[in-house]
């Protein structure tokens, strides 16, 4: 991506450095591992993964705002690289609710942490992944994810890094717009599997809308370059819950399907690149065969 020169988020808090160190129980980094790519992409509900992730966590010593920590500078450049892109979503949404009479954008916060932080949504772990919580209307993210996401899943490139970043951003647009507590009050209701089925709907309007923040960041600044497309679609297709399952167990269990399949999360990314508009996100408009 082509992002010299721009801007970055005032919308940022930096509590790097300042959270407690969780050291891996039962199961060990591996197990914790499969629970990252388990529940990547998180959007907001967090009861399940942060159960999951407790029971494998099982010391952490607290550690007070006066701790020093050196960054690296892979370690500052990311952080610079979210910050530029969190403004690029600020700028791209704001636009995207004047032009379609939504209303007011109202930016999100970002909180970068190491390991763990305190949310609105309970405890969040760095286990977690990326993830978006609507009682503060904050995306959270420990950067050390991006490399885990390289190394674990394949999944590098700026690109595909601010996808991740995108996709959060699309859980805020659902916030705003109604259709993510809608779905979270459905779930309530629901079976898990069926509630699963909902949260997938969720998840693939959040990836549509990364989508389309690309597609319109790119028009505003021309910051896409040769192979980013690709770096996002192969993203896509290594998130998927199908492609997931099988690389940790060798095979999927669809009724337990929460983020959609990569080709679910491919198809809808794709939309939201190529059309950028917001009027095509129609998840929940789908039926199972067709979405």
């Amino acid at each position: 991506m082509k992002l010299d020169g721009r801007r970055e988020s005032t919308n940022v808090e930096d509590r790097r450095g300042m959270s407690g160190k969780a050291k891996a129980g039962v199961g060990g980094i591996g197990g914790i591992i499969i629970i990252l790519l388990m529940t990547f992409l998180s959007g907001g509900d967090l009861g399940d993964a942060l159960q999951q992730v407790g029971s494998m966590t099982t010391e952490q010593q607290a550690t007070g705002n006066e701790e020093e920590h050196e960054f690296t500078p892979e370690e500052q450049e990311l952080a610079k690289f979210s910050r530029q892109i969190l403004a690029g979503t600020e700028d791209v949404w704001k636009k995207i609710f004047e032009e379609q009479g939504l209303g007011e954008y109202e930016n999100p916060k970002m909180v970068l942490y190491t390991n763990s932080t305190s949310t609105a949504c309970g405890q969040g772990q760095a286990q977690m992944g990326p993830f978006y919580c609507s009682g503060d209307q904050t995306l959270y993210i420990d950067l050390s994810f991006f490399r885990d996401m390289r190394k674990q899943l394949g999944a590098d490139g700026d690109f595909a890094y601010a996808y991740v970043i995108a996709h959060e951003v699309g859980h805020h647009v659902e916030y705003l717009l109604g259709s993510l507590n809608k779905a979270h009050s459905q779930m309530a209701q629901m079976n898990k599997a069926d509630g699963n089925k909902v949260s997938v709907r969720l998840e693939l309007l959040a990836d549509f809308y990364a989508g389309v923040w690309a597609h319109h960041d790119n028009k505003l600044f021309g910051s896409l370059e040769d192979g980013d497309l690709e770096e996002a679609i192969q993203c896509a297709q290594v998130i998927g819950d199908d492609y997931l399952q099988k690389k940790a167990q060798g095979y999927d269990i669809p009724e337990s399907f929460t983020h959609g399949t990569s080709k679910q999360r491919m198809k809808w990314l794709k939309l939201g690149l190529e059309t950028g508009d917001v009027s095509k996100g129609t998840t929940f408009q789908q039926s199972d065969a067709t979405l």
